[in-house]
Formats: C-alpha cells, structure tokens, sequence
C-alpha cells in the first residue's frame, strides 16, 4: 500500500522540488501552500508523513507544528520541520515540540529519500504496535470478563446451595436480585444518590445481594428449618449467620484479592438485619452508619419474606407487605428508602408474581 506524504512550504519551488523527488520514490505525494488550511488538508487527506516548512510570512510554522501535535482530533503523525534557519533554537524548538526529524534548505535528494523512508518505517511499525497493544488489551479483557464470569458463577452457586436448606421456591436469591436493582436504579435517578448509586454500584448491589445470607450455611437444620418460633437461647445463634457470612466474605476477599462486589457483599451479609432505629443486628447499627447497600437489602429481604410461603406462614397479599413496609418507615428502614420502595412497589410486585417464570440470570443491565 502507497504511503501518503503531505508538504507544508509558503515556497512553491520548494514544493516543487521535494515532489519530484518522493513521487519518484512511489510515494502519493499532497502539497499545500496556505498554513490555515494544514489541519483540514490532514484531516481530508490522512498522510503518513508531515514535511512542514516554517517559513511563513507573517505566520511561526513551529507553532503551527505544536498544535497539530497536540490535536487530540489528529492521530499521531511524524512531523518533519524544514527550514533555511538551521541555528540553536530553530533546533532546539523544533524537537521539543515533538517533530521526529530537521533537514535544512536546500535538500538533498539522497537526504530526503533516506530520512523520509526512515520515518515511515518507523511510523508503520508504531502503528503496527499499537494495534497489537490493543489487541492484546481486548484479549485481556475478554480472558477477564470470562473469568469473572465464572468467579460470579461459582459465588452465585455456592449462595444458591445455601439458601436451598431453607427456601420453599429456589427463587428467594433471584427475587431479591430484582429487588435490589429496582431500588438501586430509582435511587440513581435522585439527586441526592446519583453520585453513588452508579451503574457499576447498581451492579454490584444486585450480584452482592445474592450472597446475603450466605452464613446460613453454618446454622443447625434444627434452628433453621424449625417452624414454629425460635427460642431466645435458638434466635441468638441463628442471628450469627450475618457475623459467619461476613467472615467468610473477609477470607475471600483477603486471599484473592480486593473486589469491590465482595466487599460490597461483605456489607450486605454482616448489616442486612440492621435497623434505622438502632435496634437491629449484629452491632445495633443507626440510620446511615448502616451502608447503603445494606439498607437497600433490609427492604428488598423483608418484602421478600413476607410475600413468599413459608413452612410457619402463607404469602402475604403485595398490599399488605406495602403496609407492613410503610409502617416501618424511620423505625426498621430508612425513610429514604422507603420513600423509594412505595414509587417502585409495583416493580416488586410484579417480580414476585412472575417468580415462577424468571431463570435464574446475573444479567440485569
């Protein structure tokens, strides 16, 4: 494929000469007189070489140079300064600026030829890799995204083994999923969460809820699966699940690394039974020293528990779990929140009519 060069002189004989001498050499050759028009000219034309003269009437060619450069509209392009001036600081500017190369007037036609076919070896290689660099970054990140896919996979499995001993449906971790995402995004909508409720947190609000009661898995059948009411002595050790799913969570995040959805989950496990009055689980939590995510999760767990059939207890009607909800607005749940559940109630409403229907995905946005 030809290379393009384009050739910025005021002197048209200059012009000229240095056509004569690169069309020989097989290269596509644009010449342009008028500085004013130089980005445009690259902009339409797309040369793989500069030649740019600086003397210009009234006009500093170095300047014009330096600005190209730093266009971030124009891709990289070699710039070589040509000038009848070859002192110090014609010099020192020319390469400070970022021009690859100087050749002094008059040319040389075996200068010419050998600079200009180095810079567009050189310019080629550049190009060819940088696209290997990206390449190898969408292999990365493809390999990354696969990984954490699995990683996800596996968690998601693993919360779902443990909430199998003790939910009716094998739908609670799906549920409280949409839960979750139906609140996440109506607070991104407020002016006062939109800072924090991104869509990278409304992502992981929505995997880490999954993972909230993971800590079950520690807790005697005896205790969990019994259908009457616990004891105080039987309550007191199944409110460890939070501390023990924490824990767990903590192990994780150490030996694999930092992860912005483990720590969220962390969150999540330990302060989902906190209240906003402070008379929650397990460290008696108040209003925003509870997390946000937690808070999130302490509605969308209720609701949860009280539309969907247990072995102590039926479904409650959805306008009743509404009432029951409301009713704990600024006691058991943030009033903000809460205020955010009654707009998008018929969100969850909908979702737990269809739960039946609904496969299991981690795929909400």
């Amino acid at each position: 494929m030809q290379k393009k060069i384009l050739i910025v002189d005021s002197n048209k004989e200059n012009l000229a000469t240095l056509n004569s001498i690169l069309s020989k050499e097989g290269y596509i050759v644009v010449t342009q007189t008028n500085p004013m028009t130089i980005r445009a000219t690259i902009v339409i034309s797309n040369p793989d070489l500069l030649i740019m003269g600086t003397d210009f009437e009234g006009f500093d060619g170095l300047d014009l140079c330096e600005r190209i450069i730093k266009d971030s509209l124009i891709r990289s392009l070699p710039i070589i300064v040509t000038s009848e001036n070859r002192n110090e600081k014609v010099l020192s500017k020319s390469f400070e600026i970022g021009a690859v190369d100087f050749i002094s007037k008059p040319y040389h036609s075996g200068e010419i030829k050998a600079r200009v076919a180095t810079h567009i070896k050189l310019n080629a290689l550049a190009s060819s890799l940088e696209e290997e660099n990206k390449k190898l970054e969408t292999t990365v990140e493809e390999q990354s995204k696969t990984i954490t896919e699995m990683q996800m996979a596996t968690i998601f499995s693993l919360a779902k083994l443990a909430q199998s001993r003790d939910d009716d449906t094998g739908k609670h971790l799906e549920r409280v999923q949409k839960y979750c995402y139906s609140l996440a995004v109506y607070l991104s909508k407020q002016p006062e969460f939109s800072a924090v409720v991104t869509k990278t947190y409304i992502k992981n609000v929505v995997l880490a809820s999954s993972l909230h009661d993971i800590g079950k898995v520690s807790i005697p059948d005896s205790i969990l699966l019994k259908p009457g009411k616990l004891t105080p002595e039987e309550f007191k050790i199944m409110k460890t699940h939070t501390t023990l799913g924490a824990q767990t969570l903590e192990e994780v995040n150490e030996k694999f690394g930092s992860n912005d959805f483990i720590k969220m989950g962390i969150s999540i496990a330990k302060y989902h039974h906190e209240r906003w009055d402070g008379k929650g689980y397990p460290e008696g939590l108040k209003e925003r020293d509870i997390p946000l995510c937690a808070r999130i999760m302490a509605i969308a767990d209720v609701y949860d528990a009280l539309s969907s059939k247990r072995t102590y207890k039926d479904a409650f009607p959805h306008a009743k779990c509404v009432e029951i909800i409301k009713e704990g607005k600024g006691t058991q749940f943030d009033p903000i929140l809460t205020d955010a559940f009654l707009a998008v109630n018929d969100e969850f409403a909908l979702t737990s009519q269809l739960y039946g229907d609904v496969k299991p995905s981690l795929k909400f946005m």
